[in-house]
């Protein structure tokens, strides 16, 4: 079979590539480079094809298009504060180059498209766990564009038996994720300071909780997403069903590492919410999903990569 990742220079998409590769599959990336890098592709360049375009493209994301079977829909401006801050470059990426893709992907009669949605839809509503029937809350220009990413889904599959399925990422986590700019991850930003003997920023308490997820489950979500025959038109969580508070976070990593753990704590950001937490219970019974990593076993190996790869000194 032939998957195009959009997005698969980036952190997700690339895991889901050399998965992808291991698996003998022929795999096709379209990324402009914006947010992902080609060293993310680096030992399987001879086994995946790049094509360096814009997915607000959609010439160019027709021509990605022709002959695929699956497509994996990661590419996106991921990120609350930067949403908040440039709200017409946020919907740009994520809501006017989905449509983009779903299109295309329509014109092309591709089987299906999985696409990375955002348990950020959720926004702070206080019931925990979140669960799919729940009433969506966003509460960033971000969590808007994902969230009608959803819609656009759920709609292309009915008006024109375009086979989607959506996903809500809660909190992934893992190598490969940039620690070098200020929208990266808390967890990337945790563990190379950390590795660095500096002190990383806690916006707020420190006790707000997320559900932390491992790249490889995942990974292990779109590829199941991508073959189950209940799935289209359906949203689904993608968590571990767990979580921890930063405060925790920040205790487990400074001990994986063998530091102190200390943080220098400042105001909280707009847009971001209190908890997280996953109910999965409709993707383990519709796609077979089973998050296999731990969050700690997840942390140790990602702290090595980042202490093998000399990510951590970028």
């Amino acid at each position: 079979m032939t998957y195009l990742i959009t997005g698969g220079a980036g952190f997700i998409g690339s895991a889901l590539a050399h998965e992808l590769v291991a698996r003998g599959e022929r795999v096709r990336v379209l990324d402009n480079l914006a947010t992902g890098n080609k060293k993310n592709l680096a030992d399987i360049v001879g086994r995946v094809e790049f094509v360096a375009a814009d997915i607000c493209d959609l010439p160019a994301v027709e021509r990605a298009m022709q002959g695929v079977d699956y497509v994996l829909h990661q590419a996106a401006l991921p990120s609350v504060p930067r949403s908040v801050q440039d709200p017409l470059s946020s919907h740009r990426a994520n809501a006017d180059g989905t449509i983009n893709v779903l299109w295309a992907a329509k014109q092309a009669g591709v089987k299906r498209l999985v696409y990375a949605g955002s348990s950020s839809a959720y926004g702070d509503t206080p019931t925990l766990p979140k669960v799919e029937s729940m009433i969506p809350n966003p509460l960033s220009p971000y969590a808007v564009n994902k969230l009608l990413g959803e819609y656009y889904n759920k709609v292309f599959h009915r008006c024109y038996g375009l086979e989607t399925v959506s996903l809500r990422y809660f909190n992934i986590f893992g190598p490969r994720q940039d620690p070098t700019s200020p929208y990266s991850g808390v967890l990337s930003l945790f563990i190379t300071k950390l590795l660095n003997k500096q002190t990383p920023t806690i916006y707020g308490d420190g006790e707000q909780s997320r559900d932390f997820n491992f790249v490889a489950n995942a990974v292990q979500a779109n590829l199941l997403a991508c073959i189950a025959p209940n799935a289209p038109g359906n949203v689904y969580n993608v968590g571990t069903g767990s979580r921890y508070t930063l405060n925790q976070t920040l205790a487990m990593l400074a001990k994986i590492i063998g530091v102190e753990p200390r943080a220098e704590y400042t105001a909280l950001r707009a847009g971001d919410i209190r908890d997280s937490q996953a109910d999965i219970t409709a993707a383990r019974r519709d796609l077979g999903y089973d998050p296999k990593v731990t969050f700690e076993e997840g942390l140790r190996q990602t702290v090595d990569w980042y202490r093998t790869s000399g990510a951590a000194a970028a």
